[in-house]
């Protein structure tokens, strides 16, 4: 079944970077959520979000 992305809601979005954080994929994680932020128009509730799934590139430690 295919699913037209114009009809996908924040919700959608959220619940799928949950998984993806659950599976260890954090890029795929901050990915939703972005789409997800960018869908909500409380921009508190979406500021929440992206502090939830930040950057992982931003995140990393580097180790020696």
């Amino acid at each position: 079944m295919l699913v037209d992305p114009a009809n996908l809601t924040a919700a959608f979005h959220l619940d799928a970077a949950r998984e993806m954080a659950a599976s260890n994929r954090p890029f795929l994680a901050y990915l939703l959520a972005e789409e997800a932020a960018r869908l909500t128009a409380d921009p508190a509730t979406a500021a929440g979000i992206r502090a939830v799934f930040p950057d992982p590139n931003l995140t990393r430690e580097e180790i020696d």
